[in-house]
């Protein structure tokens, strides 16, 4: 098979041929914007799952869909050790770009320009040191708006404001926020608050997150309401017939088709986990002769992908962690059957330590989204098949 011509993408965030199994939630978003550009009420979403299902994937597809509508779209990826208050300033700046260009007033987009620079200017020193993006420099900083040092006040200004300037155009604003889970309680907790309050207003602006599979419950400890605030998506791995049509389809473009046994063969190597599916999808092709690809095909190509995976995927994970967190992970994965929560205290006795001393590996792995907090007393890998890597 020719490999330029190889239609599968297995890429960090990189949208492949055919986004299978996810055409409810896009179905669902449309209707989502056109509700919010109508002024109806409706939830901003939070989308959750391991790496690797595709949550950047979907997220970039809501994005292009907002944009399709004409809205203000713009995007940050959190980190733990930043604010987000730059990053939400520099997001919001760039979707008033998108629509400031159609609006009748240009005194009134300089109007928001200035609550904008003005929000970015309460930055601590630290968070500006450094920074790239400056705030728009040919408008006078807004006085008295969104500039008070709460974060939360700050932003339900901001946003009120942004969002205004999109309804003078019957469109709206959505801030996509990626690896939400890094967002420190304070910072989450404020930007729910926000949130709260413009869905109280009625402002066409959505908020939507995606994050590790303990983000609802990050959400819920920073503010009581979080639960009721996001329409909350699960975002797993593809079912059977999901990950045979992101084979299939592709394939079919080019000209080819697999053979029954080639495609039961894939989907036991990969579980239907989306990344997987791409991994094995490109080898496989590389590696087939002609069309019907076959399952000797798959085979063949097989060990290739793993080797990929293993250096990329799962290696490049593992040489972050230090020893003693490397030791935690290893003692998870001899506890664990397939990707399940394994309890602290039989980690604990399985390493011949107590349950307190691990604490410092547990949060170290945990700030470095390798595991996260299943529920109390118990962890989980965030990569699918990390524990098969380790064993």
């Amino acid at each position: 098979m020719d490999p330029i011509r190889n239609p599968y993408a297995p890429g960090a965030g990189q949208r492949p041929p055919e986004l299978a199994g996810r055409d409810r939630e896009v179905d669902q978003f449309e209707v989502t914007l056109e509700r919010v550009a109508a002024g109806r009420p409706e939830r901003s979403m939070v989308l959750s799952g391991l790496r690797g299902v595709g949550k950047t994937v979907l997220l970039n597809a809501l994005r292009s869909q907002a944009v399709n509508r004409a809205w203000g779209t713009g995007k940050i990826e959190a980190r733990p050790d930043q604010s987000i208050r730059i990053p939400v300033a520099q997001a919001i700046h760039a979707a008033v770009r998108e629509v400031a260009h159609r609006h009748r007033d240009p005194d009134r987009v300089d109007e928001v320009a200035g609550v904008i620079k003005s929000f970015a200017l309460r930055a601590a020193a630290p968070d500006r040191k450094g920074m790239r993006w400056t705030p728009p420099v040919e408008v006078v900083a807004a006085k008295g708006r969104a500039d008070s040092g709460d974060l939360e006040l700050d932003l339900t200004e901001l946003f009120t404001d942004v969002a205004d300037l999109a309804r003078d155009l019957s469109v709206g604003i959505a801030l996509f926020v990626d690896e939400m889970q890094d967002i420190t309680t304070a910072e989450l907790g404020a930007l729910c608050g926000a949130a709260h309050e413009i869905s109280q207003q009625g402002a066409p602006l959505l908020i939507v997150g995606a994050g590790l599979p303990h983000l609802p419950t990050a959400l819920a400890a920073s503010k009581s309401y979080a639960e009721r605030l996001f329409r909350y998506v699960s975002v797993d791995r593809l079912p059977r017939e999901m990950a045979d049509r992101a084979w299939q389809v592709p394939a079919a473009g080019e000209g080819a088709a697999f053979e029954q046994e080639a495609l039961d063969l894939l989907y036991e190597l990969t579980d239907g986990y989306p990344y997987f599916v791409q991994a094995y999808g490109k080898v496989t092709w590389d590696a087939a002769v002609a069309s019907p690809i076959r399952a000797a095909d798959v085979r063949e190509a097989a060990p290739e992908a793993g080797a990929e995976l293993a250096v990329g995927f799962f290696g490049a994970r593992f040489d972050r962690a230090t020893p003693a967190e490397r030791d935690y992970m290893t003692a998870m994965a001899d506890l664990a059957s397939a990707d399940e929560p394994v309890a602290t205290a039989e980690i604990a006795s399985r390493l011949g330590r107590k349950p307190q001393s691990l604490s410092p590996a547990r949060d170290g792995l945990i700030k470095k989204g390798l595991v996260y907090a299943a529920e109390r007393g118990s962890v989980a890998f965030t990569v699918p098949h990390f524990g098969r890597f380790l064993r």
